[in-house]
């Protein structure tokens, strides 16, 4: 997806691993009876390479977390995102946690940053870091950010060999068909030729993510409205550290987002935090 923070040594970890899987939400009335459920996917993942922000919530279960519920709005172009997430199944994470990403930076707050930072609510740093002393903040968020256009997911499931249209169905008002199928990683992987070098890399991080979590085989639901967009994806599987199962619902797409960064002082640079700590060990 959220966002779980730890206090270690002063510092913040992330626990939540999830993922993304979707496209656009439209509207509009059901599609053509004609269109076959793998013509259906390949257009709403075909229509969603042009997105540039979106909107959507998120619920459901995460391996090694429990539940999850969040909402967020991201921007591609400018890239900025938002993100606020809760976790009720975790114990040590008391109320919404809110992530921001903007100016290449990234911000983390929420009532138990406060407890471990005495008093800040934020603790920043930069995008570049999610590899290093922030690492674990993709999997937080769903495994996605500005720098990944979500929608790239949707793509995977027209490799499925049991894709079928199941029935038209409404999704927050909004007239859908219905589709489903389930694939496994070596499918996944095999979507992977043919594709451009764009679609391909944001695919390929998607699958990292997968096999991070021991995920051998999803099932994915896939509900797209009128207009060959997504409108909703669930997906399902057993993982390593249990069973995964969440639905992103889409509440608008390319309608501007502005995300703005907290007030420095009460802002956490994590870069000065660990420089302190090492000092201090040293």
């Amino acid at each position: 997806m959220g966002l779980s923070v730890r206090g270690r040594g002063g510092a913040a970890g992330a626990g939540l691993a999830a993922l993304l899987l979707a496209g656009a939400v439209g509207c509009g009335a059901e599609q053509s009876p004609e269109m076959t459920p793998a013509a259906a996917v390949a257009k709403a993942a075909e229509n969603s390479e042009d997105i540039t922000s979106l909107s959507f919530r998120m619920t459901g279960e995460i391996p090694g977390e429990g539940r999850v519920e969040g909402e967020a709005a991201m921007s591609m172009k400018p890239q900025a995102m938002s993100m606020t997430m809760s976790v009720p199944d975790d114990p040590e994470l008391q109320g919404d946690v809110e992530m921001r990403m903007v100016g290449g930076q990234v911000y983390i707050g929420g009532e138990a940053m406060a407890e471990q930072m005495d008093g800040k609510s934020w603790m920043k740093f930069d995008a570049s870091q999610m590899g290093g002393a922030g690492a674990g903040l993709g999997a937080d968020t769903g495994g996605f950010g500005p720098d990944k256009n979500p929608a790239a997911e949707t793509g995977f499931l027209t490799g499925s060999d049991d894709l079928e249209k199941v029935g038209s169905e409404k999704v927050d008002g909004v007239q859908t068909t219905h589709y489903k199928g389930t694939l496994t990683l070596d499918q996944m992987r095999e979507s992977l030729k043919g594709e451009d070098k764009k679609t391909r890399e944001m695919r390929e991080k998607s699958l990292e993510q997968y096999e991070d979590m021991g995920v051998d085989e999803l099932a994915m639901d896939m509900w797209i409205d009128g207009e060959d967009h997504t409108k909703q994806v669930r997906m399902r599987a057993d993982a390593d550290k249990g069973p995964l199962d969440m639905t992103i619902t889409f509440l608008d797409f390319n309608q501007p987002v502005t995300v703005k960064a907290p007030p420095a002082d009460d802002t956490v640079d994590l870069a000065e935090m660990m420089k302190e700590l090492e000092t201090a060990e040293s």
